[in-house]
């Protein structure tokens, strides 16, 4: 079986120091790096990136943390970024979200020529590791959206940070029971 890694906005702003941290971005930022300069033999390695311009009330100076959030990600900014020690030059291809529009999910996400799960059924590739930041979130859409787009799903849950440790647990156990794998 053909699998890609899918690494889920290991982004600055994501991470300590950014505009909408998670506790544990570096350490997974850096666990991530540590399996893909090793043997971890995928056969490709992506990465999402949410890439914000104008995503309307998606933002919000009174975020509610469930629909609305402090401003993250925008498009060309330093906190848009790939977190270090992250290399952009190991990545195959990169899939980039919610310009316009709130866009949790990997799968709603395009390289500028094909969305993601095309680019994975172009590639032959039948199953998906995913990792990254956040469990609750990102991980938790792109995780279900892999499911329902007929892929073999695998969470690496010792790679994802939530924004909340409770509900990042829910969403490991709802990924579970929607048919992931949890590693």
């Amino acid at each position: 079986m053909t699998t890609a890694l899918v690494i889920v906005d290991v982004q600055n702003d994501f991470c300590p120091g950014g505009s909408l941290a998670t506790a544990h971005g570096d350490e997974v930022a850096k666990r991530i790096w540590q399996l893909v300069e090793g043997d971890h033999g995928y056969a490709h390695i992506l990465a999402t990136q949410d890439w914000h311009i104008d995503p309307g009330a998606h933002f919000s100076d009174s975020p509610d943390f469930v629909d609305s959030w402090p401003v993250h990600c925008v498009a060309n900014s330093v906190g848009a970024e790939l977190r270090a020690p992250l290399n952009p030059g190991l990545i195959s291809a990169f899939f980039r979200k919610g310009e316009y529009s709130a866009a949790y999910s990997g799968f709603e996400a395009s390289n500028g020529e094909m969305g993601l799960a095309d680019w994975l059924n172009d590639a032959n590739v039948q199953a998906i590791d995913v990792c990254g930041i956040a469990t609750d979130h990102c991980v938790r859409a792109t995780v279900i959206d892999g499911l329902r787009s007929g892929f073999h799903v695998r969470v690496l849950s010792d790679l994802c940070s939530p924004v909340d440790d409770a509900r990042g647990r829910a969403a490991l156990a709802e990924m579970q029971a929607s048919g992931a794998e949890l590693v």
